[in-house]
């Protein structure tokens, strides 16, 4: 397992970025719906957890990298099952799976980098 500090770029930039967006955008969604408001949290409890200097969080990053990623995943599988996809009143779903998406990707780059 590697010790040494990460170095922080564009690709973490890039998912505090996209955190904080569908983070916002689920907050905004239907206020004040509990199902929209705990999933904003929940991105911005993992997103603090990826990032803040937490000792538990630290020795199992990977881990967490892991849960951010399934929960992102669940979140958009979520929207394909239940989810407006009407157009153009649904839009904003499709934009917040493509920044989800984008998430995903992102932290499956920031593994890699981690892991090289």
């Amino acid at each position: 397992m590697k010790t040494s500090t990460s170095r922080f770029g564009a690709v973490q930039v890039g998912i505090i970025i996209l955190a904080l967006t569908s983070a916002f955008i689920h907050f905004s969604l239907l206020f004040p719906d509990i199902l929209f408001i705990l999933n904003g949290l929940g991105y911005l409890a993992l997103l603090a957890a990826y990032f803040l200097p937490i000792e538990i969080a630290r020795k199992n990053h990977s881990l967490l990298r892991w849960l951010f990623i399934l929960y992102a995943a669940v979140t958009i599988i979520a929207w394909v099952m239940i989810g407006d996809k009407s157009w153009p009143g649904g839009a904003l779903g499709y934009v917040t799976k493509v920044v989800e998406i984008f998430l995903i990707a992102l932290l499956v780059v920031d593994g890699r980098k981690s892991n090289s």
